[in-house]
């Protein structure tokens, strides 16, 4: 078993709980790719691990955590799901909480998330509601939001007084949310990033400033920009299933990037055309 988690900050949320600065994405993987991938990660000293209702997967990450070697105390793994537009209702969210628990073998979840607000049915309020009642019932240590714009977390704000603890949203040097970051930070807030490689897709892997800055430090294409979410104070959460990337992608913690190198890739933003408009899409 990996020390290296041991060399991963951890952010204070606004409801009190820690959570780690890097997690491990698990879509599009299905059960035994994800449970694979977990029980490595985990090995390689990961110990945020992000899944989702709608990723199919929560039975194998599940699989994954009891089936290593050198199991780890459980208040050391920060699990994160996220549920689907058929349980926004206070009610709804508790079944969904249930579910989540019993597809990963688990007694309580450490954060649970809204996965897309779904603005055309109307109910992420109630669904935030629910949320509340869960973490006041310390059924979840945090919960939070995925793919919210900062109208609609205000929203939420308003009808509970209860802040969310995390936003994840897509964000990666193609795509710098300014106004989220802007909203999350003056609420306290944290920004989780989905897709912060790119989703291997516009080769921001190969971009010229990505390459500068991995050349300078002697890193990884990926490390060099996942440092940069680092640097801009959001948590990113790869995806990966193979272990020497996942040991890569966890080890960026050694090394800054300049300022130079951080405005650099920051030119990068909007040259791959439009990220997924959460009023259009969700499930």
């Amino acid at each position: 078993m990996s020390d290296n988690h041991a060399s991963v900050p951890l952010r204070e949320l606004n409801n009190g709980a820690f959570i780690p600065s890097i997690g491990l994405g698990t879509w599009p993987l299905d059960d035994i790719q994800a449970g694979a991938a977990v029980s490595h990660g985990i090995e390689c000293g990961y110990r945020l691990i992000d899944t989702a209702e709608n990723y199919q997967n929560e039975t194998g990450i599940g699989e994954g955590i009891g089936s290593l070697p050198q199991p780890v105390p459980r208040e050391e793994l920060f699990i994160t799901s996220k549920f689907n537009v058929q349980w926004h209702s206070v009610t709804g969210v508790r079944d969904a909480w249930a579910n989540a628990c019993a597809r990963l073998g688990v007694e309580y979840l450490d954060m649970f998330l809204i996965h897309w607000p779904n603005p055309a049915q109307g109910r992420y309020v109630q669904a935030w509601e629910g949320l509340v009642k869960l973490l006041k019932a310390g059924r979840v240590r945090a919960i939070g939001t995925s793919n919210f714009t900062p109208a609609q977390l205000q929203e939420l704000i308003d009808a509970t007084g209860v802040v969310p603890d995390v936003n994840q949203i897509q964000f990666s040097p193609y795509w710098i949310n300014e106004p989220a970051l802007e909203f999350h930070a003056q609420h306290g807030i944290v920004t989780q990033a989905w897709g912060p490689l790119g989703r291997g897709k516009h080769n921001l892997l190969e971009a010229e400033p990505v390459l500068a800055a991995a050349s300078a430090h002697k890193v990884s294409p990926a490390q060099a920009v996942l440092r940069w979410h680092v640097e801009r104070n959001v948590v990113p959460i790869p995806k990966s299933a193979d272990p020497t990337r996942m040991a890569q992608n966890l080890d960026v913690f050694s090394f800054n990037l300049s300022p130079a190198e951080i405005t650099a890739i920051d030119t990068l933003a909007g040259t791959a055309g439009a990220p997924v408009s959460p009023m259009e899409f969700g499930h």
